[in-house]
């Protein structure tokens, strides 16, 4: 992530919480970049995961997982299948990203275990560096708490990323629940951790629903990359498009052909 960052490359990602194969393959082909797997919310659980990851490309630097918590043991078992990048949600604390980089990087970074789940899994003369390299650590910044003390969380050695929550960063500041903030304080919060981000050599994402939010979000300079839609939500969206229009040519009598 810091390469493309660096490289001019801004990845849209996409949140899958449904244990699919097919879902990133049509997602890639449709010209997203990468997915998150999301087993914070919805339906995935570590072993299907650890199937969709091996099932991805293996060139795929954006093969990412969001785990429910800093757990070193599903932690490991997504990184040995494949993932690229791990994120955990609710990082309020320096000490809670120190967790993250020790359960996510080998020696002398973290405290990650060496082992042969996947051959060849990264190239280089060191596989532990190679490996460090490889893996991006995202800590999530998704309440006013986190937001306080995100200097801490930012500075923390091994961490490669910020990726902000922005609906429960929204309810931690006594808002409604829900993202794409054009102002106030969440807004504010982006603001401040670009240049926290900035200043510490770090990408910063972010979650978004809408296009143009994210668009504008890009041109700005404002995040790295986008988890852009969950796919819970993209398939209520055509659901409900679909039967839309149906309802709509059945009114208008543009049906009548059939």
């Amino acid at each position: 992530m810091k390469a493309a960052a660096r490289g001019g490359a801004q990845p849209v990602l996409f949140h899958q919480s449904l244990p699919s194969f097919s879902e990133p393959e049509w997602a890639l082909a449709a010209g997203y970049d990468g997915v998150i797997l999301d087993l914070q919310h919805g339906e995935l659980g570590v072993e299907a995961a650890c199937g969709i990851l091996r099932s991805l490309p293996r060139g795929n630097a954006y093969a990412y997982a969001r785990v429910g918590s800093i757990d070193t043991a599903p932690i490991l078992r997504l990184l040995d299948s494949g993932a690229r990048g791990i994120i955990a949600p609710t990082v309020e604390t320096r000490e809670a990203t120190e967790a993250l980089v020790a359960a996510t990087k080998y020696l002398p970074v973290g405290n990650r275990s060496l082992g042969p789940s996947r051959p060849a899994l990264y190239s280089g003369d060191s596989y532990a560096d190679a490996g460090n390299l490889a893996v991006s650590t995202i800590a999530q910044i998704e309440t006013q708490i986190g937001v306080d003390n995100a200097e801490a969380i930012v500075s923390t050695p091994g961490l490669d990323s910020i990726y902000i929550g922005p609906a429960d960063l929204a309810v931690s500041y006594g808002l409604p629940g829900r993202g794409d903030w054009e102002d106030g304080p969440v807004k504010d919060a982006i603001v401040h951790l670009r240049e926290l981000t900035d200043a510490h050599g770090l990408t910063l994402g972010i979650y978004s629903g809408r296009a143009d939010y994210t668009a504008a979000l890009l041109a700005e300079g404002l995040i790295d990359y986008v988890g852009l839609g969950i796919d819970l939500v993209l398939l209520n969206r055509a659901f409900g498009d679909t039967i839309s229009a149906l309802t709509a040519a059945r009114s208008s009598g543009s049906a009548s052909w059939l």
